[in-house]
């Protein structure tokens, strides 16, 4: 069942309004292995989109570039509308940390989503329930800890390179919060980012690596989402290109009724 208190990603994620400067902070909880899980930034700054006085509509799509590594405690985000118009607004987004640079800089689309006519040209992949497949526990990093990570293909064995590399870079699997909490657009734009990198799957190694850019694009509206009354989704991920110390990936993200809620992509750097 759902928890009825205050559930940890929406604390971790809280923000602060200001004028134009509003304010969050890293959060343990959600810390990867030199800064936050770039899944948790990205939520803070839509946090901050979603609760402007000036938000009209629904995200429709972001764009996170992270610029620099983001140190242990509070942040700035200097938040500014670009550009709005009866059926858009767009925005921009600095993250910065007291007289530092800037640490990630984000752009955003948020839509009226009007009736129309609809179609899915794809089919949700074929996946076991939920229920019927046990909890990923072998990764003990903090962030990943706050999640149910339950894979269908591509079970992660990070200690198991060998000479066969490299291995399938595909994995399929639900993802939900730890403690359950009904999906909303945070929680796909942090999911979108919770795929494990690629290029552990494909070496099955850990080696030092970090998102350099993700871009998540919505396909549901809120009050659609809201409805769906769902708690885990089926995520699909893949890369096609490793090459001189970076490697793409692409992943979508599905409402267990079969419907396609976000698609994701994103370029990272590694070290191998």
């Amino acid at each position: 069942m759902l928890t009825k208190t205050p559930h940890l990603f929406d604390d971790a994620t809280r923000v602060v309004a200001g004028d134009s400067r509003w304010q969050g902070g890293t959060s343990p909880d959600y810390w990867a292995f030199v800064g936050p899980f770039g899944g948790f930034t990205a939520a803070t700054i839509l946090r901050a989109l979603i609760e402007h006085p000036q938000r009209a509509g629904d995200p429709l799509a972001i764009t996170v570039n992270y610029c620099a590594p983001i140190a242990e405690g509070e942040f700035d985000l200097d938040v500014r509308l670009v550009k709005a118009n009866r059926s858009s607004r767009h925005w921009s987004v600095e993250l910065s940390q007291g007289s530092a640079d800037v640490a990630a800089l984000a752009t955003a689309v948020f839509a009226e989503r009007r009736p129309s006519w609809s179609h899915q040209t794809t089919a949700m992949p074929d996946a076991r329930p939920f229920a019927s497949i046990p909890p990923y526990t072998k990764v003990a990093v903090p962030w990943v800890k706050q999640y149910d990570f339950r894979f269908l293909d591509g079970d992660p064995n990070f200690y198991a390179a060998g000479k066969d590399a490299p291995y399938s870079a595909y994995s399929r699997l639900w993802i939900g919060d730890r403690v359950p909490r009904k999906i909303d657009m945070l929680s796909l734009v942090s999911m979108s980012d919770a795929f494990f990198a690629r290029i552990f799957h494909a070496r099955r190694e850990l080696v030092p690596f970090g998102t350099v850019t993700l871009t998540t694009y919505f396909h549901i509206g809120s009050d659609d989402l809201a409805n769906e009354g769902i708690t885990h989704v089926l995520g699909c991920a893949d890369a096609r290109v490793f090459n001189r110390s970076y490697h793409d990936q692409s992943g979508e993200l599905w409402s267990p009724s079969g419907r396609l809620i976000a698609t994701t992509t994103q370029m990272g750097y590694f070290k191998a």
